[in-house]
């Protein structure tokens, strides 16, 4: 139940946040929409552990300044690559093996992974992740062992 209020409260504060207009008729047009999404929501049974992953929500503010961070290095080392007249690409597939438990830390490696551009997840089998890169030195195992540890620990909660 507190799942339920949770998901109310979130999607009212985002609706506000989208909104920015706080006239009577609005806002009970967004409190009703709210009511009725998570009324719904209720009712296909999707306001689970999962559905609504509040336990991550707390180290998910330490995650994402990390990987920014990743996504930025990231963009400037294609970037580079890309205005290279040389153009020194070495595509490549590998498989890394992911130590997270659940589905949504599986989601979570996975974007990750794919939001860092050079890398993209093409399949998730269990623990085993398939990765395309765009160079060999994006295929290091280092730097996908350090991301594996963020999203377990954000897993965690």
């Amino acid at each position: 139940m507190l799942r339920v209020f949770g998901l109310g409260a979130v999607l009212f504060g985002f609706w506000l946040l989208l909104s920015g207009h706080y006239t009577p008729l609005l806002l009970s047009f967004g409190v009703a929409s709210c009511v009725l999404v998570v009324y719904l929501s209720a009712r296909m049974d999707v306001v689970d552990h999962e559905g609504v992953p509040f336990h991550v929500s707390a180290r998910m503010w330490v995650y994402f300044p990390w990987l920014m961070q990743e996504i930025v290095v990231a963009n400037l080392a294609v970037a580079k690559i890309i205005l290279s007249p040389k153009m020194d690409i070495s595509p490549g597939m590998v498989v890394f093996h992911g130590s997270q438990q659940t589905d949504l830390g599986r989601v979570i490696y996975a974007n990750s992974i794919t939001l860092t551009p050079g890398t993209i997840t093409t399949g998730v089998e269990g623990q085993e992740f398939q990765i395309h890169a765009l160079t060999a030195a994006d295929l290091d195992s280092k730097e996908q062992d350090e991301m594996d540890r963020w999203c377990t620990w954000v897993e965690q909660g």
